[in-house]
């Protein structure tokens, strides 16, 4: 593994054109600790991983060296792999009730965390959005990618796993749909005070999560690495912000080929001004 590491973090940090110096600042060590890493006489510390994975757009899993079918996320590779784009090219109705809080008047920085095919994405900067978007799928990301050629649009696609990707940078809103119940509740405050942090006052987090409800059969309740939250936890992390809505909802929904239902939570919540 350490070899793989070694040879990962030079080929990473090459493509990203960063000198052993500059990577070495962004992570406030010495650049003789990164030629270290390159060459494999020591070994990054834990805590430093997500940093790196941070910085050259990419997952641990990859960073570390394991093969592509070690990482493979869920069933989502085999959905991918269609021509077709499996959850279709129309947005989601979330996306309208951004526009209606905070319309491009001027230009916005929006992240769409877990973008899936980039369907929201692409709509949110045909929009006027200046758009940021990550999956940890590179047959998804793909997809958006041509989407996006298609319409004319530059997005930022990169690749990244929601578990591991922290944000260093400051967006003015944050928008996810339908990928939060991937994150363990152990995971939760620390990742969303992440997002808090890095967004600017006045700034909007437009979310939704799946619940457990125990009148709601789901086929995807037990699949593991999904953890669906309780009603109204999601909005319990935002205490400190204007919630501008919130509902709870059940819809019938068809993925997979079986008919089944879900029932969700939905919040649009805005940064006040002094927020830390």
């Amino acid at each position: 593994m350490k070899n793989a590491i070694a040879k990962n973090i030079s080929i990473f940090r090459k493509k990203q054109g960063l000198t052993q110096e500059e990577l070495a600042k962004k992570l406030n060590v010495s650049f003789q600790a990164v030629s270290k890493w390159e060459t494999g006489g020591s070994y990054p510390d834990i805590s430093v991983l997500p940093l790196l994975a941070n910085i050259f757009h990419c997952d641990i899993d990859s960073l570390l060296g394991y093969p592509a079918e070690q990482r493979k996320i869920l069933d989502y590779d085999d959905r991918y792999k269609s021509d077709g784009y499996y959850w279709g090219t129309q947005p989601s109705n979330m996306c309208y009730e951004v526009m209606k809080i905070c319309p491009p008047q001027k230009p916005l920085r929006l992240l769409d965390i877990a973008c899936g095919e980039g369907k929201n994405a692409v709509f949110f900067a045909r929009n006027g959005y200046s758009v940021t978007a990550f999956d940890a799928v590179d047959l998804a990301l793909d997809k958006g990618r041509r989407l996006a050629e298609q319409v004319g649009v530059e997005v930022n696609f990169f690749q990244a796993n929601l578990l591991d990707f922290r944000l260093d940078n400051a967006f003015d809103i944050i928008f996810c749909s339908g990928a939060l119940h991937y994150i363990p509740q152990d995971l939760r405050k620390e990742i969303f005070e992440n997002y808090q942090k890095h967004t600017s006052d006045g700034g909007l987090h437009a979310l939704n999560v799946f619940v457990r409800k125990p009148f709601v059969k789901s086929p995807s309740n037990e699949k593991k690495g999904r953890y669906k939250w309780i009603s109204g936890e999601l909005f319990s992390y935002y205490a400190d912000w204007l919630i501008c809505s919130c509902e709870e909802r059940i819809f019938d929904c068809f993925s997979g080929g079986v008919p089944h239902q879900h029932c969700m939570d939905t919040m649009y919540a805005l940064k006040q001004t002094g927020d830390e």
